[in-house]
């Protein structure tokens, strides 16, 4: 759409009901936030403003968000939903576009869903998106007229029994007029039970005036919920979870089992990759095509994995890159480790990575051979089809040359056996 786009993202809520000690919108969803999804999803949408309203924790908040191309809003006490707008508004300042209200605690809205909010706003005063949930017990009911217009929104308590009995709910998401908006926001009150202004006033509003009120119903019901528990922080991450896994499977990746498979958002992996089960893979992993992971292997953040590397049982990898046709099958720990092509990692290698201080490197060269049970201490260097002998500990500042062959503890260079005569 050529029209301007605001987005007003909504995070000022504390969370009470989470118990966690910072803003229920930092709560983690399969490697990212349950703000940063959204705004991943949304920046797809290429806002020209973004603009994130926070209250509680919003040092926490601002922190988390840093580096990323949005505006944070200070709500000051929050007043309700028609508050943070209002307050976002004029945070805004003069804008001639559209303005897409949103929320950072209901993570599971898809881009495609938000883009068919913004065009079905085409030619109204505003759109909004409904669902039918399995139990609409509580929330507000769309109400309809003849020609299956909006009317109304009616909240639950204020429901006819008739009222009550449709299906189709209020999801609290909007895309809105900009140059429309400021009168809906003006004739808000806080006349009601929690003293608080709510943005659903404005449908009303738009609606007593004949104005059009555009609805886009979504097809899954689960994209407009609110994680308001960690109950449903478990129930969104494995919602989430699930299209993650799909989305790698219809790329040709073979996962054995999806139910003991955790992938996070956000991880590459190549064509004709096996998981096996029991792996967790975590965002900023890279694998690539024909690889093997696990089974019980856990991926972390700067992993890389060439065409045809393999990984295997109890294998944990952290920020290192292995080989293509490079192989670590069983019990090993690879941490900030450099492998070349055609390796092979020993069981129970480990790279001992740490000195109490400070990480250092490991550097393993093209077709190296690391015996089993041999320990790595950084820095080091392997070279190119160097061998280290079972049990081998290998100290810091070795450089063991190409073709060598270092054993025993501390490792030394095992001299070739003189001719006999």
């Amino acid at each position: 759409m050529s029209r301007p786009l605001a987005v007003l993202l909504l995070a000022a809520g504390l969370g009470k009901r989470t118990k966690v000690p910072y803003p229920k919108v930092l709560l983690p969803l399969c490697g990212r936030s349950l703000v940063g999804t959204v705004l991943d999803s949304v920046a797809e949408l290429n806002p020209d403003r973004t603009l994130v309203v926070v209250s509680h924790g919003k040092e926490l908040v601002a922190e988390h968000l840093e580096g990323r191309d949005v505006t944070l809003v200070d709500q000051g006490e929050p007043r309700g939903t028609g508050h943070a707008v209002q307050v976002a508004m004029e945070a805004l300042g003069p804008f001639d576009g559209d303005v897409m209200v949103l929320y950072g605690d209901a993570a599971l809205v898809t881009t495609a869903t938000l883009r068919a909010l913004r065009e079905a706003s085409v030619d109204a005063a505003m759109s909004l998106l409904t669902a039918v949930p399995p139990d609409p017990t509580g929330l507000g009911r769309i109400l309809r007229d003849e020609q299956g217009e909006i009317v109304a929104v009616r909240e639950q308590k204020d429901c006819t029994d008739a009222e009550a009995a449709v299906d189709e709910i209020n999801a609290g998401f909007y895309c809105f007029d900009a140059a429309r908006l400021p009168d809906a926001l003006s004739g808000m009150t806080d006349d009601n039970a929690q003293g608080e202004y709510y943005v659903t006033d404005a449908i009303e509003y738009f609606c007593g005036r004949g104005e059009r009120v555009a609805a886009v119903q979504t097809e899954d019901a689960d994209e407009v919920a609110a994680v308001n528990s960690l109950d449903d922080l478990v129930v969104a991450q494995a919602i989430m979870r699930e299209r993650v896994l799909f989305e790698h499977l219809s790329s040709g990746v073979i996962i054995d089992d999806p139910s003991t498979t955790y992938l996070d958002a956000g991880v590459e992996i190549g064509a004709g990759t096996r998981i096996y089960p029991c792996t967790v893979i975590h965002k900023g992993a890279v694998i690539g095509a024909s690889c093997e992971v696990g089974p019980f292997t856990q991926l972390r953040e700067g992993a890389v994995l060439e065409d045809g590397a393999a990984v295997g049982n109890f294998v944990e990898v952290k920020k290192s890159r292995i080989g293509p046709g490079t192989k670590a099958k069983h019990l090993t720990y690879l941490g900030d480790t450099t492998i070349g092509a055609g390796a092979n990692i020993g069981a129970g290698t480990i790279t001992a990575n740490y000195d109490g201080r400070a990480k250092h490197p490991t550097v393993i060269e093209d077709g190296a051979f690391i015996g089993s049970g041999t320990v790595l201490v950084a820095p080091c260097n392997v070279g190119k089809n160097a061998t280290t002998g079972a049990g081998a500990i290998v100290t810091r500042e070795t450089r063991i040359g190409a073709g060598e062959v270092y054993v025993g503890v501390p490792a030394r260079k095992l001299k070739s056996k003189e001719p006999e005569e």
